[in-house]
């Protein structure tokens, strides 16, 4: 099994989740966060004053999915949020050693 992370851009949420869906995609948890990378923050104008925004806001993902969905989950994440932009986000991806529904106790592969 494997732990899909994937920041994206708050408004490409839906679409994202829409395609993941109609390739199988059963469930995922979804957090908004606020974070930086390459555009390190920017400034705006507040009323007459320029300030500045070091942290974005995002929306992180977390998909779990059997090993052979991986590269199909990453490759639908990918094409979906893309913008071309700078802050399109990262997606990485982590091996899970185990999973446990906690409502009926199946485990791993079973319980994604």
């Amino acid at each position: 099994m494997k732990l899909i992370i994937a920041t994206i851009k708050p408004f490409k949420l839906e679409e994202v989740r829409e395609a993941l869906t109609e390739i199988g995609v059963r469930g995922m948890m979804v957090t908004e966060i606020k974070g930086f990378g390459s555009q390190s923050g920017h400034t705006e104008i507040y009323r007459g004053a320029e300030y500045a925004v070091n942290f974005v806001p995002k929306i992180k993902l977390e998909i779990v999915v059997n090993s052979a969905m991986a590269d199909q989950v990453i490759e639908t994440i990918t094409k979906t949020a893309h913008t071309g932009k700078i802050g399109d986000g990262k997606i990485f991806a982590l091996d899970v050693q185990q999973a446990v529904r906690v409502r009926t106790g199946e485990t791993n592969e079973d319980a994604i």
